[in-house]
């Protein structure tokens, strides 16, 4: 198994253990570096940190004004509607916290997929100060697990796995008859600490064929930071089978 795997009982107190790493590792590279980047996941699971990271008690513990937020995939639909990884950190998060505008960098899904990749790899370029060639280094990044192995959205077959120059790429989902924005493999992998969240009895079984390195070779497997450091947070449900 590659990475730190962190057992929790149940799925809220792996919300709260993953709330209270995310806020450690923010801060700490602010009182460090002077700044921090934070890269958002869908799904209910991670609903569930941005629920602790926006309430009242924890809220104020991460200077949010030296924080840039992106996200690691989206869907391509406009940030209003209900299937939006925006939208839904926007609602349970972002609009709580004291964080600039200019300092939440979207994916704009409302536009062509080739061209909302595009402009979304300028977005993180500008924003990190990346230049032309390399990769950004992230400070936190969270990942789901999906039951057919994708994270991200990067999906098993699809020719998003094959990139390796660009931090951003658009993929064409044949299972979904439907097109999503995603960070690389190697972008993510520039990460410094990685978080998959997985929560639940039905994502066991996924689980532990990833984590004994059982062929075939699923997506989530190919999340190997070069200079970072991996964990898996799961619950006691979601380890059945490791």
């Amino acid at each position: 198994m590659k990475g730190l795997l962190h057992i929790y009982d149940d799925a809220g107190s792996l919300a709260e253990g993953v709330a209270g790493m995310v806020i450690e590792l923010l801060t700490s590279s602010v009182d460090r570096h002077g700044n921090a980047s934070f890269v958002l996941s869908g799904g209910g699971t991670p609903r569930r940190v941005y629920d602790i990271l926006g309430s009242e008690e924890q809220r104020g513990r991460v200077p949010w004004s030296r924080v840039q937020i992106f996200w690691g995939d989206e869907r391509c639909v406009g940030p209003n509607l209900p299937e939006s990884n925006y939208r839904m950190a926007h609602e349970a998060f972002l609009q709580r916290v004291a964080i600039p505008p200019a300092n939440i960098h979207r994916i704009q899904g409302e536009k062509p997929p080739q061209e909302a990749a595009r402009l979304y790899e300028a977005e993180v370029r500008h924003a990190l100060q990346v230049r032309e060639g390399e990769f950004p280094r992230f400070t936190v990044l969270l990942l789901g697990l999906g039951p057919d192995g994708h994270t991200a959205s990067l999906f098993p077959g699809t020719l998003a796995l094959k990139e390796r120059k660009r931090i951003v790429t658009e993929v064409y989902v044949e299972s979904l008859k439907a097109s999503r924005i995603t960070l690389s493999i190697p972008a993510i992998n520039n990460a410094a600490d990685v978080l998959f969240l997985i929560s639940g009895r039905s994502k066991s079984e996924m689980l532990g064929r990833i984590l004994l390195d059982e062929g075939p070779l699923y997506p989530a497997q190919f999340i190997d930071p070069t200079n970072g450091r991996l964990h898996w947070c799961i619950d006691r449900e979601a380890s059945l089978h490791t």
